[in-house]
C-alpha cells in the first residue's frame, strides 16, 4: 500500500502532533497522502474505537480497508498503539497485514412522514425511549413472526463486534468478532424471563413501537453505533437487516481478541 486517507480525533490530537508524525513517517517509507478517501488503499483512523466506528458508517460506500490507531484507551478496533506506530507503518507500506472482515447492520425507518431513511451500523443499533426512567413499549419480530411485546428501557440489536460495547454493559454475552450472527439484548426489561437472543445473520428483524399500557403514544429513537439518532414515533417501524457491506480491518497485531479481553477485563 502507497496511497493513504487519514481521519484524526481532533480531541485526542489537539495540536495534529501524532498525526503529522504519522505523516511524515508515511512520506519516508515511500507512502503518499492523499486528500481524499476514494484516491486511498488505506484509510487510517487516529483515536479510539469510537472514531473508527464513524469513520466506518461515514465511508461504508467506499470499500477501503481501516487501520486503527489508538491513542486513547485501550481498544478492541483502534489496535495499533502509539508506541508501535513506527513498526506498524513499516508493515503497512510492505503489504505485510492480513484482513478481517466485519458484518455490519442496516437499518430501515419507515414513519408516518417522511421516505424510509436507512444507515448503517459496525456494532449496534440501539433502540430506546427519548425521556429518561420512562418505559419503552415496542413488538419485535423476526421473518415476519412475532417474537415479543417488550416493556423495557429498550434494545441492543448488535453486531458480533458490537458485542462488547453497550450489550455487554447491559449484560449480554460476548461473541468472536469474526463471527456472522446477530445479537438481540433487551434493556432493563420488566420481566425475568427476558434474555439477550441469538439470530442467524439472515433473519429480518421489525421492531415497531407501540402505545403504552394508556394507550398513549411514545416517543422513542434510534441510536446508530452510538452517534446517529432517528427520532420514532407509535406506529413507526425500524427494520433491520445485515448489510450487503462489511468493514474491512487491517490486522497487524499478534495479540488476539481473547488476550485483549483479558486485558480489559482486568481492568
Amino acid at each position: 500500500m502507497k496511497n493513504f486517507f487519514i481521519i484524526t480525533n481532533q480531541t485526542k490530537d489537539p495540536d495534529q502532533a501524532i498525526t503529522n508524525q504519522v505523516k511524515q513517517l508515511l512520506i519516508q517509507k515511500g507512502g503518499r497522502i492523499v486528500g481524499q478517501p476514494e484516491q486511498a488503499e488505506s484509510i487510517l483512523v487516529l483515536g479510539g474505537d469510537g472514531t473508527l466506528l464513524r469513520a466506518a458508517t461515514d465511508l461504508v460506500h467506499c470499500n477501503i480497508p481501516f487501520l486503527g490507531i489508538n491513542i486513547g484507551g485501550l481498544g478492541f478496533l483502534a489496535e495499533v498503539d502509539k508506541a508501535s506506530i513506527d513498526q506498524a507503518l513499516d508493515r503497512l507500506v510492505s503489504d505485510d497485514f492480513a484482513l478481517e472482515n466485519r458484518m455490519m447492520l442496516l437499518g430501515t425507518v419507515n414513519d408516518k412522514t417522511f421516505s424510509p431513511y436507512t444507515e448503517h451500523a459496525l456494532n449496534d443499533i440501539v433502540i430506546v425511549g427519548t425521556s429518561p426512567l420512562h418505559l419503552s413499549y415496542f413488538s419485535l419480530t423476526v421473518n415476519g413472526l412475532l417474537l415479543n411485546r417488550y416493556v423495557a428501557d429498550g434494545m441492543i440489536v448488535s453486531t458480533p463486534t458490537g458485542s462488547t460495547g453497550y450489550n455487554l454493559s447491559a449484560g449480554g454475552p460476548i461473541i468472536e468478532p469474526r463471527a456472522e450472527m446477530i445479537l438481540l439484548t433487551p434493556l432493563c426489561h420488566h420481566s425475568l424471563r427476558s434474555r439477550s437472543i441469538i439470530l442467524s445473520p439472515e433473519d429480518d428483524i421489525t421492531i415497531t413501537v407501540d402505545t403504552d399500557k394508556y394507550n398513549r403514544e411514545q416517543e422513542l429513537v434510534a441510536v446508530f453505533d452510538g452517534n446517529r439518532r432517528i427520532n420514532l414515533a407509535t406506529d413507526d417501524t425500524i427494520k433491520i437487516t445485515r448489510s450487503e457491506k462489511a468493514t474491512s480491518i487491517i490486522k497487524l497485531s499478534t495479540t488476539n481478541f481473547f488476550e485483549i479481553l483479558q486485558r480489559k477485563m482486568a481492568d
